[in-house]
């Protein structure tokens, strides 16, 4: 599976929106590297796609990581942004917990998605 035209997009979409900033732009960009080179190790075999996938999955993670990793600044800009109470919501909501449960899902997701995709469109890719 060729990525590579969404990643551009998704680069050129943040700058539209001006949102492309370091905690969105830098995960993507090493994320994309990485299931690259993902794919490379594993010379572009079903395997290898699909770990790309698994961890392209998580290439918007530095967005919404943002909850676990840098708990202040998303609840202040929440507090600054959303409707009122949505901060002290998205916190309650976002539980330590809540993480390994988002990367649980994120990687089951991936494989059977990637798995459905490859089935479909058997030989087409390559």
């Amino acid at each position: 599976m060729n990525n590579k035209w969404n990643r551009n997009n998704a680069l050129w979409m943040l700058l539209i929106i001006r949102d492309a900033v370091m905690w969105h732009v830098v995960p993507l960009i090493v994320i994309t590297i990485l299931a690259e080179i993902v794919r490379a190790m594993a010379k572009y075999s079903q395997t290898g796609d699909i770990a790309a996938t698994v961890l392209m999955s998580f290439s918007s993670f530095g967005y919404y990581g943002q909850i676990w990793f840098n708990r202040a600044y998303t609840y202040e800009c929440a507090v600054e942004e959303m409707p009122a109470g949505y901060g002290d919501t998205l916190m309650s909501v976002s539980p330590a917990w809540a993480f390994p449960v988002v990367v649980a899902a994120g990687i089951i997701v991936s494989v059977l998605v990637t798995n459905v995709y490859m089935k479909k469109h058997a030989g087409v890719d390559k």
